[in-house]
């Protein structure tokens, strides 16, 4: 029995549906961005996507299930910058690069992944994606940082690094990141 390939009709919805579910997780991440996590409904994120409410709860029933989907989107990109940062001859310098270049700009989103985060110790749905990052983390830092207290130690650094490069009034440079980073490691 031979299997035959999906019409290009079937491949072409599923594309156009792929492409609806990312429009309605960067709608979500603006709405949080804005609002916090409680502003998110269907209904807001509908009216940032432009798309109608029903669209949204076809593609994800509950806003849990939203802000799950958009959180792992966004994890995704993180985690695997973490990967390349681990494989850079010089991974201290590759993570400070990461660190400054991902918190300058982008304050609408980086709010709402630390408001999705914070979420993650109510919703274990959300849980999930802070132990990936979690984990990405040490292994990154594994190498550079003996001790599994130690290490932890140098992960929540890296992660008030990240803060404060968010919530500093004036950015950080890649530079500055690194002498902190350094530290965190030396230790």
């Amino acid at each position: 029995m031979s299997r035959t390939a999906a019409p290009a009709s079937t491949d072409g919805r599923r594309r156009k549906g792929e492409e609806r579910r990312r429009l309605l997780r960067e709608a979500t991440l603006r709405v949080v961005g804005r609002g916090g996590v409680a502003a998110v409904t269907q209904r807001a994120v509908a009216a940032e996507a432009g798309m109608t409410p029903s669209l949204v709860s076809y593609h994800y029933p509950t806003v849990d299930a939203l802000l799950s989907a958009t959180l792992a989107a966004v994890n995704d990109d993180c985690v695997a910058a973490l990967e390349r940062c681990a494989r850079e001859d010089d991974p201290v310098r590759a993570l400070a690069e990461f660190v400054a270049g991902y918190a300058s700009g982008r304050t609408e989103a980086l709010a709402a992944e630390y408001e999705l985060f914070l979420q993650a110790g109510r919703h274990p749905a959300l849980r999930a994606e802070w132990v990936r990052w979690t984990a990405a983390l040490d292994a990154l830092l594994a190498p550079l940082v003996t001790g599994r207290a130690a290490r932890a130690a140098a992960a929540a650094g890296v992660d008030g690094v990240f803060l404060r490069c968010w919530c500093d009034p004036e950015p950080w440079s890649a530079a500055a990141c690194e002498e902190v980073l350094r530290a965190l490691v030396a230790r």
